[in-house]
C-alpha cells in the first residue's frame, strides 16, 4: 500500500463551501490526484481549528453529526450536505497511537466539512474528527503527528484545517488581498516549510508579527501534526493567497 499524503488545508470563510473559484478547483483537483496516485483513502483523520478542546479527543460515531458551526450567514449555506459516515475503527487506532481520548461528542464542523465537500464530493470516504488540543505545546502536538504517521502506511489520509493567518478582529472587509503584516507571516511560514526547518515553524510566536496573525493559536496549531507526520518530506503549496487583509488561505500537502 502506498504511503498516503498529509495535508493542511486553510478554510477561510465557511462560504467557501458555496464557492466555485481558483481555490475550490484546486481543491478539486488535489483530491483526484490524491485518488489517482493512491486510490481512494479506507478513512480520513481531521485535525479541526473549530473544535478546540482540554485535552486530545477523537470522534467515534458511525454518523456524526454535521454542525453547522457559523452564524449569520445566508440560507443557502445552512442547506449544504455532506453526509460522510464516521470510522470507529480508525477513531480507535488514532486513540491507540495517540492517547486521544474516544467519544461521540461533536462531529463534522464546518471547518471540516467545506473543505471535505470539494475535496472528496461524493462524501463517501469515512472520517474520525480529532479535536486540537489547547493545553499541549507546539513540540506536544507535532509529536502527536509523528504517531499518527503510521496511519498513512495503512491506507488513512491525514487531514487538518485551519489558517496560518486568522485573525477576525482585523478583517478588512473590502480588501480582497492580505494586509502587510499577513503576507509577511505567511511568507516567513512558507520558507521554513520549504528549508524543512519545522523548529523555527514551532517557535511561530517570537515572530514580530505573530501577535496579528495569531491572536489566538486554534487555528495555526492543527498545521503542526501534519508537520510532524511529515518529517524530512517536501512540502507542495497550494492555495497560497491571503483574504480580507487577515486571513490566510495557504495550504500545504505532504508526500504527493
Amino acid at each position: 500500500m502506498k504511503h498516503m499524503p498529509a495535508l493542511f488545508v486553510g478554510h477561510g470563510s465557511p462560504m467557501l463551501a458555496l464557492e466555485h473559484n481558483e481555490k475550490t478547483e484546486t481543491l478539486r483537483k488535489l483530491g483526484e490526484d490524491i485518488v489517482r496516485e493512491f486510490g481512494k483513502p479506507e478513512g480520513i483523520a481531521v485535525v479541526s481549528a473549530h473544535w478546540f478542546t482540554r485535552g486530545t479527543f477523537v470522534n467515534k460515531a458511525a454518523a456524526p453529526e454535521q454542525i453547522y458551526d457559523m452564524y449569520g450567514f445566508p440560507p443557502e449555506l445552512y442547506r449544504v450536505r455532506y453526509p460522510v459516515p464516521g470510522s470507529p475503527e480508525l477513531a480507535s487506532r488514532v486513540a491507540a497511537l495517540t492517547g486521544a481520548k474516544e467519544t461521540e461528542d461533536w462531529g463534522v464542523d464546518h471547518g471540516v466539512w467545506t473543505v471535505l465537500l470539494h475535496l472528496f464530493p461524493q462524501a463517501d470516504i469515512p472520517v474520525a474528527t480529532l479535536s486540537t488540543n489547547g493545553l499541549a505545546s507546539p513540540e506536544k502536538l507535532y509529536g502527536m503527528g509523528r504517531e499518527l504517521a503510521a496511519l498513512r502506511n495503512e491506507g488513512y489520509l491525514l487531514l487538518a484545517s485551519g489558517n496560518i493567518v486568522h485573525n477576525l478582529r482585523a478583517i478588512e472587509w473590502d480588501n480582497p488581498k492580505g494586509s502587510p503584516q499577513a503576507d509577511r507571516f505567511d511568507a516567513f511560514i512558507r520558507d521554513a516549510l520549504t528549508r524543512g526547518d519545522h523548529a523555527t515553524v514551532l517557535r511561530y510566536a517570537e515572530h514580530p508579527d505573530a501577535s496579528y496573525a495569531v491572536p489566538t493559536p486554534d487555528h495555526f496549531l492543527p498545521l503542526l501534526p501534519i508537520l510532524g507526520a511529515a518529517e524530512g518530506e517536501s512540502p507542495v503549496f497550494f492555495n497560497t493567497v491571503r483574504e480580507l487583509g487577515a486571513l490566510s488561505a495557504t495550504g500545504v500537502v505532504y508526500g504527493l
